[in-house]
């Protein structure tokens, strides 16, 4: 009973928090300002990762109880949290939210003893692949990436939130199946704060854009979370799934990452430098409205975490689970570096041309920092 109470707590106490901090924001000017390479209308309050952290919070105090290394991937969230906010409004450079990550990654491996000490079965059917002495620093890297990943697929309405949203629905089964139960409960309650926040970032036919945003304080958030639950359940005697069933899971943001980071490296650009190149950009350009873009990179991110776990719960081999990965991660970056050159020609050709000038798709809502 105290579980159920949990899940219904969730979202009435994340929306909640939204109606309280919405005049605060706005008071102490924690607000995304339209203007440069932020295309959105009007000043949106950035309180959504606060919203979602609070109104976690407080639903987890019904819940009997919690996976027993929670609280300290929540302390540590909630520094990345904080950091993200002040980045939201001072503008840290993108290497202090860096060593912001790296620091919280530190705290959770160092007080939890917890982290990546093998990837499954990568080659073959027979042998594990042990980490060994760089089970540590490849932890760091896996949770850095996923949350980096997160942050930076925030950049349309309701973008990131439905990603990490797929990829924890996703996690859900797969605790739901494996007898996770305490992982199950505490994920329901997880979705259920996004859901609530979504019910405010997402286009509605009865709103034509967001009334908040989550702030890279909330994409940090989310991704750590996500991260480290990843980890948790990919580890151990009886893993819940394993480590390549989580690159399926969250395949969608992770590809585009890597794509336009090595797109930025080979440019002579910083891979944290800030540009229109992801996938959503492509979507765009290619005339799919922002409401259409989102729908079909969350149809995609979902059949490619259901791909995942359908195969490996049909007794589909890990080692070929990972080959076909890196066979869909190349087909990627082959596709993504020869879309973008047709729609840049497209657009081109639109611009001018004054009759498609109408065409050209609208440019989505970007946050206080480009990705």
């Amino acid at each position: 009973m105290m579980n159920t109470t949990a899940i219904v707590v969730a979202p009435i106490a994340t929306i909640i928090f939204i109606w309280l901090l919405y005049p605060l924001a706005r008071m102490v000017g924690l607000i995304d300002k339209p203007g440069g390479r932020k295309d959105h209308d009007g000043e949106i309050p950035l309180i959504g990762g606060m919203a979602m952290f609070l109104g976690l919070c407080t639903s987890l105090l019904f819940i009997d109880t919690l996976p027993q290394n929670l609280p300290i991937v929540l302390m540590a969230a909630g520094l990345l949290l904080i950091v993200g906010t002040l980045d939201d409004y001072l503008c840290l450079s993108a290497y202090s939210r860096l060593l912001a990550q790296v620091g919280a990654s530190l705290i959770v491996i160092l007080y939890n003893e917890q982290y990546l000490f093998d990837v499954g079965h990568l080659f073959d059917g027979s042998t594990i692949i042990s980490l060994g002495a760089v089970a540590i620093p490849f932890t760091i890297f896996s949770a850095v990436g996923v949350t980096n990943a997160t942050n930076m697929s925030d950049g349309m309405d309701g973008l990131a939130g439905g990603l990490v949203l797929v990829a924890l629905a996703a996690i859900c089964v797969a605790t739901s199946l494996s007898g996770y139960t305490d992982y199950t409960f505490f994920l329901l309650c997880f979705i259920a704060t996004i859901l609530a926040f979504l019910s405010f970032n997402m286009r509605a036919p009865w709103r034509s854009r967001a009334s908040i945003f989550m702030g890279n304080g909330g994409s940090m958030y989310l991704g750590f979370v996500l991260a480290w639950l990843l980890i948790q359940l990919t580890q151990g005697n009886f893993p819940a799934i394993p480590p390549v069933v989580a690159l399926w899971i969250f395949a969608l943001p992770l590809l585009d990452t890597v794509c336009i980071m090595l797109r930025r490296l080979s440019k002579g650009r910083s891979p944290f430098a800030p540009d229109r190149e992801h996938l959503h950009h492509v979507l765009l350009l290619a005339g799919y409205t922002p409401n259409q873009t989102v729908w079909i990179m969350l149809g995609i991110a979902a059949v490619l975490a259901t791909t995942g776990l359908t195969a490996y719960y049909n007794g589909v081999p890990e080692y070929l689970l990972t080959y076909t990965f890196v066979a869909l991660a190349g087909g990627y970056l082959w596709a993504m570096q020869r879309a973008w050159k047709v729609m840049k020609l497209i657009h081109r050709h639109l611009v001018a041309t004054p009759q498609g000038i109408g065409n050209i798709a609208a440019r989505p809502v970007k946050r206080s920092t480009s990705k």
